[in-house]
């Protein structure tokens, strides 16, 4: 069962590398999250399977580097493609605001405070308290 509309992940202002890197840590959120489908993570799993060995896929086929690069791109388009939209579409909310969030939806906690850190002298530790 496929979707109808294809994820629009448009690129962002960041340029290619950015935009590589916001849709490998999308696979990766994607592979974590337990609302997909465990044998749709097959599909990035085995690409990269693939990646490692590909003579047990191709047997005693020479596949060049652009088949390698073909087969990965391929896979991890129809991973994203065929993961539910409303989960994509909450993954790459949370990774274009930066915020670091787990999938349950709570988000770190923004009080932080502020400190330094000393070692305490012998003479220090030995003073009495009041």
């Amino acid at each position: 069962m496929a979707n109808q509309t294809p994820h629009s992940i448009t690129p962002s202002e960041g340029g290619v590398f950015h935009d590589l890197g916001l849709r490998i840590k999308l696979i990766f959120r994607l592979l974590g999250d337990r609302r997909v489908s465990p044998f749709l993570k097959l599909l990035p799993i085995g690409s990269l399977g693939y990646l490692l060995f590909p003579e047990l896929v191709l047997g005693p086929i020479l596949a060049t580097p652009l088949d390698d690069a073909f087969v990965i791109w391929l896979a991890t388009y129809l991973f994203v493609e065929l993961c539910p939209d409303e989960v994509v579409a909450e993954h790459m909310k949370k990774l274009r605001s930066g915020k670091l969030a787990d999938s349950s939806g709570s988000a770190p906690p923004e009080d932080v405070i502020d400190g330094e850190f000393a070692e305490e002298s012998e003479a220090e530790k030995n003073l009495p308290t009041e």
